[in-house]
C-alpha cells in the first residue's frame, strides 16, 4: 500500500525532542485497513518514506487515535528542514510481522 501526503513538520519532546508528521485522517483510515497485518509491536507500522532526496524505513507510531511518522535528523538536516515546514511525504507501508 502507498500513501501521499503533506504535513507540517512538527516536535514533540520527550526526554530527547523528536520530529514527526501527522498523517491526515485519510491516510490514517488506509492505514488502518492493513494495520493488523503488519503491526510490530506497540501497534508500530513499518514504512519505507520518501521525503524529498532522502529514502528511508521507520516505522509510524500511534498516536491520539492517529498515525505519526517519524523525521529523523539524517532526513531534516540534508534537506534543510526545520521545524514548521510543510513537506509531501511519499510512504509504503512494508510486511510486518502477521499476527493471527
Amino acid at each position: 500500500m502507498e500513501v501521499e501526503f503533506t504535513g507540517e513538520i512538527v516536535e514533540w519532546r520527550g526526554p530527547a525532542p523528536f520530529h514527526f508528521l501527522v498523517l491526515p485522517p485519510d491516510a490514517v483510515q488506509d492505514i488502518a485497513e492493513v494495520a493488523r497485518a503488519v503491526t510490530y509491536g506497540w501497534g508500530m507500522i513499518p514504512v519505507r518514506a520518501v521525503l524529498g532526496s532522502v529514502t528511508f524505513t521507520t516505522s509510524l507510531w500511534p498516536r491520539a487515535g492517529g498515525y505519526v511518522l517519524p523525521v529523523k535528523d539524517a532526513v531534516r538536516r540534508p534537506q534543510g528542514l526545520e521545524l514548521g515546514d510543510v513537506v509531501t511525504v511519499r510512504m509504503t507501508v512494508r510486511e510486518g510481522r502477521v499476527r493471527p
